[in-house]
């Protein structure tokens, strides 16, 4: 899979696209890991609990939203972004944001190739994913008509 955070990947051409994706994940924060932490910037320096957790978090929101694409028929996410927000005090959510696509390689020789796309079209252009499964969408219900009021 294909993750870039730019809007193309150069040498590759962009045939499909599928859409938003998402990956998200929410961390309780711990009053302990708290505490240590507030001592720790007194005297300045990185917090390394918050590092690591931080950067699990981020890992963890890529897979799920890696997922996300390779479900919709993606081989690539576009623009990828990351957004963190704090829900009450408590907690913090990590989101990691993109859109699917389908890219193909540009063979050596055409216009925009690189030298890694032209090898990658030498060597048989990637295979195709599967569309996504369609969604099971239920029209809403007829609910049969309430009795008349007397």
């Amino acid at each position: 899979m294909i993750v870039v955070t730019t809007d193309s990947v150069p040498g590759y051409r962009t045939d499909a696209i599928f859409g938003e994706v998402t990956g998200l994940t929410v961390r309780a924060r711990s009053a302990l890991a708290n505490w240590t932490a507030g001592w720790r910037s007194i005297g300045g320096g990185e917090i390394t609990e918050f590092t690591q957790a931080l950067q699990e978090s981020r890992q963890e929101a890529i897979a799920r939203m890696v997922s996300d694409a390779q479900a919709r028929g993606g081989n690539a996410v576009l623009g990828m972004r990351f957004e963190t927000s704090e829900i009450g005090q408590q907690w913090v959510q990590l989101c990691a944001y993109g859109t699917a696509a389908v890219v193909l390689p540009i063979p050596a020789g055409q216009p925009g190739a690189t030298g890694q796309s032209g090898q990658m079209a030498a060597q048989g252009q990637p295979p195709r994913p599967a569309p996504a499964p369609p969604i099971d969408f239920q029209p809403h219900r007829q609910h049969p008509p309430h009795p008349p009021q007397r």
